[in-house]
């Protein structure tokens, strides 16, 4: 494989809702780029990025995936992602290792939820995105339309780089090589409005360039245009737009020049924040980038196989990763040997025997690598870590449990092993039910982590309709004291503190602050309150729930200089926290979602009936055309936990979800009452 430096990368991370085409679009740019001599295609489970059995069979993308080209002296780094809304967690693992998006739009179908998600995603992380209108061909009449679209939802800056021609079967560039004389006839718009919009976005960023373009009529080209136009696109000022089939290879070549010239390289992207540190004490860090310096990156993608072990997938940000070098893993005191060292090409591992700054590689069969953790050749790289990424809450849940007797430790093990590859998922343990809950985005979701724990660890489970995740909280602020005290021959055990709880906004989660002074509660017994506080909070205080958003400041306590234990302040710091509880008029939290539900006309009043019946609210409908209407809800978890099954119901099975956590928030009375009155029966 050929060497590149850092300036000649390029790494996209490919999103769009699922149909948009990526997988076909990324078999059309490595076909174009002569990476692979014939292209795949999704229908039969020929395309390179969705090689794994699972996607074969579901004919859709489940993982990401990693695909590379060389073209004009450049290497790019491509990232696969899916687009069902089950997974839009794992769509969003890969952004932290690339500069650029590039958001695939179906022609036919326009913006879909995932569309409108994921390019909110890649500009709140400071990615340059590059939209490309996939489809073009047979939708010619909705091209227009569909770019106003974009403008009105994503800015007006959304603006296009090419144009389709009158026949569809090429494109008029408007920025790189704008000769329209030459290249015919756009199917709308015109070609040199199109550059002076460009032009004109660009030049807002540099002001001398302002002036040769407007006082001294200078016709400015590309490379005097490229400083400011990546600026624009970092800041997100600009989001060029293109246009392609990637079924009839229209608009590939053009899309590839775009990606070079257009995307930055690595030293021209918003900077990673590192940070040094954890909580209060933690500073932001810069990274050189230099390929001389420390070896830094920062794993993204984890991958477990039975027979390989463990692979994760890394950018490098600093220094040059090689072959037999040793690095450490976090803040781990005993360093790895680098003893394999790939590119990812689908399921190829071509190997190399260097990475520099960056570069996409992955090592192997190193047990200790996570999502989130930092590769470093020194310790001046301790607790260096980036921001932790956030991915939407999981709404769908299943109580698992052994099929055959015996099988409890494996099965947590392989469950264990799901989510460090996708942590998206979630495993939270339901004590009142005796549950252990998998937690996802969607019944698919679920269904294929199940799936692959069948098939690649050769475990089985029985699966139940879980509990609602309910949660309790308080709505003002007490104060309790309580002093434990247990002699019954030998050593004793006494512990006593004070403590005041007050409510946090929603979310926030938990706080424990210690305001001893004078050393009432010697410094040591301070853990031992806070972890008796955990306990009782895990237990929940109306109805066995986890309970949430609240602020405990332990003021005060004594201790005694024989009889004091850590057992004692746990027992303590428990007490006082449920009795200071009551007092706090404590409520239960039910989980609120979002939905975006699309169906035909004639449903929406069976859709709006239905989810008004079922305490949830109607927020909006919007037109989509075709027929269609996308309907804007929030409603309550627990009546629509169903959902899927219902809507097929009043859909004759037409209709279409996707799904979100919103928040917590209150439960009406009654069901507050039914809940403790289930709590108490149990």
């Amino acid at each position: 494989m050929a060497e590149f430096t850092t300036e000649q990368i390029r790494n996209l991370a490919v999103l769009g809702h699922t149909g948009a085409g990526k997988s076909t679009l990324l078999e059309a740019l490595l076909f174009q780029g002569e990476a692979i001599a014939q292209k795949g295609r999704v229908d039969k489970g020929t395309n390179h990025a969705d090689f794994t059995a699972q996607e074969k069979d579901h004919r859709h993308s489940l993982e990401p995936s990693f695909l590379n080209l060389d073209f004009a002296n450049h290497h790019i780094n491509f990232i696969d992602t899916p687009g069902l809304p089950d997974f839009f967690g794992r769509a969003l693992l890969p952004l932290s290792g690339v500069e650029s998006v590039l958001l695939v739009i179906n022609a036919a179908t326009g913006i879909e939820t995932i569309t409108q998600r994921a390019f909110e995603a890649a500009r709140a992380q400071g990615k340059v995105v590059l939209i490309a209108i996939n489809h073009i061909d047979g939708n010619g009449t909705k091209l227009a339309g569909l770019l106003d679209e974009i403008q009105t939802k994503f800015g007006h800056r959304c603006l296009p780089v090419n144009l389709p021609n009158a026949a569809l079967d090429d494109v008029i560039d408007c920025y790189l090589h704008p000769q329209p004389e030459l290249q015919g006839e756009a199917l709308f718009h015109d070609v040199a409005s199109a550059r002076d919009e460009l032009v004109d976005t660009v030049l807002e960023e540099d002001d001398e360039l302002m002036d040769l373009y407007l006082e001294q009529g200078e016709n400015l080209t590309p490379e005097q245009l490229h400083a400011p136009l990546e600026t624009a696109l970092r800041m997100g000022h600009l989001v060029p737009v293109c246009f392609t089939s990637a079924e009839q290879q229209v608009g590939i070549g053009a899309l590839l020049e775009l990606i070079i010239k257009l995307s930055p390289n690595p030293l021209e992207a918003n900077p990673p924040q590192f940070i040094k540190g954890q909580g209060e004490s933690a500073l932001p860090v810069d990274v050189t980038q230099s390929s001389e310096d420390h070896a830094l990156a920062h794993v993204f993608r984890v991958a477990i196989d039975p027979f390989f072990g463990r692979m994760g997938v890394f950018r490098v940000y600093q220094g040059t990763i090689s072959l037999g070098m040793k690095l450490f893993v976090g803040d781990g005191r005993k360093p790895i040997k680098v003893s394999n060292l790939f590119k990812l090409q689908g399921d190829k591992q071509v190997s190399v025997t260097s990475a520099v700054p960056g570069d996409i590689c992955a090592i192997s069969k190193v047990d200790e690598l996570t999502v989130g953790a930092v590769l470093h050749d020194s310790h001046d790289e301790d607790e260096f870590h980036l921001p932790e990424l956030v991915l939407p809450q999981p709404i769908f849940g299943l109580a698992v449990s052994a099929k055959r007797r015996g099988d409890e430790q494996k099965i947590a093990e392989v469950l264990n092993k799901l989510v460090v590859e996708d942590p998206s998922l979630h495993i939270a343990k339901n004590e009142a039910e005796g549950q252990t809950i998998l937690q996802g985005q969607g019944d698919l979701h679920l269904q294929i982590a199940l799936e692959k724990a069948h098939d690649l660890f050769n475990v089985d489970m029985d699966t139940d309709v879980p509990a609602v995740a309910y949660r309790e909280t308080i709505t003002r602020s007490a104060t309790a004291r309580y002093r434990h005290k247990k002699q019954s021959g030998g050593a004793g055990q006494f512990g006593e503190v004070e403590l005041t709880i007050e409510p946090l906004p929603r979310g926030a989660g938990f706080e424990f602050v210690s305001k001893v002074v004078g050393g009432s509660v010697p410094s040591q017994y301070i853990p031992a309150v806070e972890k008796g506080v955990k306990e009782a909070m895990n237990g929940g205080a109306v109805a066995g729930f986890p309970m949430q958003d609240m602020r405990v400041s332990l003021l005060d306590g004594k201790h005694h200089s024989v009889d004091s234990k850590e057992i004692a302040f746990v027992m303590a710091g428990k007490k006082a926290f449920l009795d200071a509880v009551q007092e706090a008029n404590p409520v239960i939290l039910e989980p609120i979602v979002e939905m975006q539900v699309q169906v035909a006309q004639e449903h929406v009043g069976d859709i709006t009936g239905d989810i008004s019946a079922n305490r949830g609210i109607i927020c909006g409908t919007q037109a989509q055309g075709n027929g269609k209407v996308e309907v804007e809800v929030e409603a309550p978890l627990a009546t629509v936990d169903d959902y899927s099954t219902r809507l097929k119901s009043l859909t004759g099975g037409d209709g279409q979800f996707a799904m979100t956590f919103s928040r917590y928030d209150v439960v009406p009375v009654h069901v507050q009452k039914a809940l403790i009155s289930a709590a108490k029966a149990h």
